[in-house]
């Protein structure tokens, strides 16, 4: 037989190992914060000092002072705030119906909305553009792609996102896990599909409606590429187009430019520490049912 540690030195090991990769991880955030309370001479010194030798939490208000970020954090909070609501109620109704109700050509239509999952975002991005843009003079506005003349608003950057097929095969996943007595029960009670989805699947599918918003945030307060194309004006632009446009300015001011970034990220790391208890729980309880 071959081998085997001890319980205690295995243990030890893993716990080392686990620590050295959270190091790892960690690191760049770290370096980021730091990094945006020193001083000039001291960020761009190389090789950088590990802890700053003076702080300076100043830089925060110059970053803030140079460009309007409120309103870019308004668009960035509006847009995620629909594009999650909206995700969440299209993702909670094509789940439902392919979990719960019978229908001709079902899994076909299934296997079409998960195809479009393992589509790259950049074959669609021309079509995309194109919808949200305006006809030129004398070309049918609606042949032989639909112009919806939205370029540069809000709805350019949430229309094209409102329906996920990641997110409706997660809720799939778990309204399929909810026991036909259920349903039977309650068709017994008189109640139709839309009372039995309102008062029985939602309250127990919690954590993987809150996975879904969760997720769905993130991806709406990261996209750049797509706010990138389709905005032109301050007015609706999220802070990451925003930060891009801050870094051409800053140059090779680094504390400003980390500053901005850290502003940037801490929503999403609230976000997170305030909501992980639920995303574990969301992807667990989904992924060991099929």
């Amino acid at each position: 037989m071959r081998p085997q540690l001890p319980r205690v030195t295995s243990s030890i090991f893993k716990h080392l190992l686990l620590i050295v990769v959270g190091i790892v991880v960690a690191y760049p955030f770290y370096f980021m914060v730091t990094s945006s309370r020193k001083e000039f001479f001291e960020a761009t010194q190389v090789p950088p000092t590990l802890f700053p030798t003076s702080l300076h939490p100043e830089n925060y208000a110059e970053v803030w002072s140079k460009q309007p970020w409120g309103r870019f954090f308004a668009n960035t909070f509006f847009i995620a705030g629909v594009s999650v609501v909206g995700e969440v109620i299209i993702a909670v109704l094509a789940a439902y119906a392919f979990a719960q109700m019978n229908f001709r050509g079902k899994n076909v239509l299934f296997a079409l909305v998960l195809a479009t999952y393992m589509m790259p975002g950049e074959a669609t991005l021309i079509p995309n553009f194109v919808m949200m843009s305006k006809a030129p003079p004398g070309v049918n506005p609606f042949f032989p792609i639909p112009r919806l003349n939205l370029y540069d608003t809000y709805a350019a950057q949430i229309l094209p996102f409102l329906a996920s097929a990641f997110s409706i095969f997660l809720l799939r996943q778990q309204f399929l896990a909810i026991p036909r007595e259920l349903r039977d029960a309650a068709r017994i009670d008189g109640a139709g599909h839309v009372r039995f989805l309102w008062s029985i699947v939602l309250p127990i599918s919690v954590p993987a409606l809150v996975t879904v918003a969760i997720i769905s945030f993130y991806a709406s307060w990261n996209s750049f590429q797509w706010p990138f194309i389709v905005t032109s004006s301050e007015a609706v632009r999220p802070v990451q187009v925003a930060l891009n446009a801050f870094s051409a300015e800053a140059g090779s001011h680094y504390h400003l430019l980390m500053a901005a970034a850290s502003l940037v990220v801490a929503p999403i790391v609230l976000l997170y520490l305030v909501g992980q208890r639920f995303l574990v729980q969301g992807v667990a309880r989904t992924g060991i049912r099929g």
